[in-house]
Formats: C-alpha cells, structure tokens, sequence
C-alpha cells in the first residue's frame, strides 16, 4: 500500500512540475509584430529605420539594401512582419508599430512630425539612394535645357509649395533660401492655379506616375519667371516600369517619378543609358505606432530580447 502511495506522489510531481513549466513558457511575453512594406526597396528602407531606431542590429556589409536574413540581432522583442503598403495603415491597429511610407500615412490622416515615433532621416553625404530625382538620357545629361529644369527644383516656392501642398508626405530634397517671398498658407492656391502658355517655348516631355506631381506648376512658374522659353509638358505613365523604358527610347525628355535606388536597380536590370541630373524631392518612410506616442514608450512596451 505504502509503495502504491509513493508511485501517486511521484506522478503527481511529476506532473506538477511539467504543468509548472508550461506555465512558465506561456508566461513568457510574444514578440511584437512590427509591420513592414512588403517590397524589396522600401522592405530595405523598414529594415534600415527599425536599425535606426535601435530596436535591431544588421549586417553592415549590405549597406543600403538589407532583407530580413540581414538582421543579426534583435535588441527588442520584436518579429517583422512583411506586409502590403497600402494595407499598413488601416491594420495598424494590430501591430505594435509599423513603418508606413508618406503618401500612404498622410492620406490616411497622420503627420509625421506629429504622429510618428521616429521619421527616415536622410543621408547627409547627398548619396541618399531614397532621395528622387530628375532622369535624363545620359547622353544629354549636360542639355542646358534640362540642367535649367533640374535647377529650378532648388527655388523657395517648389519647397513651400511641396511642404504645404504634400502636409509631409514630400519634402524638399535640396536647400533652399528663404527669402519670404511665398507663404505657406496662399502659396497652393497661387501655384494650383498657374496657367502657363507653350507657345515659342521649347517643349519637354517630363515623364510621371501617379498623381501628385502638381508641384511640376512651381517649377513652371519659376522657368517662366526667368524667361527661359522652357515648357514641361507632362507625359503620365500608369506603371512604375514604363517611364524609364520611354525616356532610354527616347520617347520623353525627362522624367521625375523614382528614386535612386530605383534608378539603379532599372539601369542594371535593363542596360538602360539614363542617368540622375537632379534631386527633387524625399517622401521618407515613418514608424508609427497606436500603442506609444514615443520611440522611448514603444520600447518599453515591447521590451528588451
């Protein structure tokens, strides 16, 4: 009977000691999903900017262009999660944060400076693969016509006129001198509705995609404030792939639609003979998060590996 009693006692603590264990692992806290563009170039962005923000370490050997298998250690409890872009903010909710690119972030109401924890700084050296560009032919890339466009995106009314019409989504790529002359709260209205006339001017193709290239006004307006006898004349594409591919054939003069990195990447898939002349504009990717207001409170609610 004794004997009978000690084999219960010794199951039963064996069993208390694996329900203990269990307890001790369900205990142990899941890792916050961190939502990301699902796209290779802004994937690499989402990566680089959680690395900014301290929550991982990645290899340094790939430089602007990491992916997930690049990630050598994960400082904070967190899994990434690819995920489509356009999707990230209304599923922001279930994720602890998510890095959401500018034009879908402000469309859906959220301000950078305002609403993210940390914002994509841009690289001081003027390499920034993720600053856009003005494209030409290579083999115009000196065209006096063309240098004057690209020029003209470096004028105080574009960057007024970008910050106010864009609410953050875009931001000026070069410097500009304030000088006053255009204020932010009238400056749309007047660049929105500037009329420009073709006639004797030497017209440009400039390819674009997407919608919000109206800011292409400001920099009519000013081609025309210095009498240059330039006319843009946009030319829209509906694909990503389309605008280089018309501007190696020469079918457009111009086009202002990608970034560097893009470029690149077109260029060595496709053997095309384009080349940047000029900076336009930086639409940087954001981490916004519903849980903390703050990259410091974030953390804290995630909390270390």
């Amino acid at each position: 009977m004794k004997k009978i009693v000690v084999i219960a006692l010794v199951a039963l603590l064996a069993i208390a000691t694996v329900f203990a264990q269990g307890s001790k692992e369900g205990d142990a806290k899941a890792p916050a999903k961190i939502g990301i563009p699902d796209d290779p170039t802004n994937g690499a962005r989402a990566i680089k900017l959680l690395e900014a923000a301290g929550l991982i370490e990645v290899d340094p050997a790939v430089g602007y262009s990491p992916e997930l298998k690049d990630v050598t250690k994960y400082i904070y409890n967190i899994e990434i999660v690819p995920t489509t872009a356009n999707t990230l903010t209304s599923t922001l909710d279930d994720f602890a944060a998510s890095t959401i690119n500018g034009t879908y972030a402000t469309s859906y109401g959220l301000v950078p400076s305002k609403d993210a924890v940390i914002i994509e700084q841009q690289d001081e050296s003027g390499n920034n693969p993720f600053v856009n560009i003005v494209c030409a032919r290579s083999a115009d890339k000196d065209n006096p016509v063309y240098r004057k466009i690209a020029e003209a995106f470096n004028t105080e009314i574009y960057a007024k006129y970008l910050l106010a019409k864009y609410k953050e989504a875009y931001f000026p790529a070069v410097k500009y001198e304030d000088k006053g002359e255009y204020d932010l709260a009238t400056v749309v209205d007047f660049v929105d509705s500037y009329k420009s006339d073709k006639a004797g001017k030497k017209v440009v193709k400039y390819g674009v995609c997407g919608s919000s290239n109206d800011y292409l006004n400001a920099i009519q307006y000013v081609l025309d404030q210095q009498n240059a006898g330039i006319y843009i004349e946009r030319v829209e594409f509906d694909a990503y792939n389309l605008p280089n591919e018309a501007l190696n054939s020469g079918d457009i003069d111009l086009n202002g639609f990608q970034h560097k990195a893009y470029l690149n990447k077109e260029i060595a898939a496709n053997g095309y003979k384009i080349e940047a002349i000029g900076d336009t504009l930086i639409a940087p990717l954001s981490l916004y998060s519903k849980k903390a207001k703050s990259l410091d409170e974030l953390k804290q609610f995630i909390g270390l590996k």
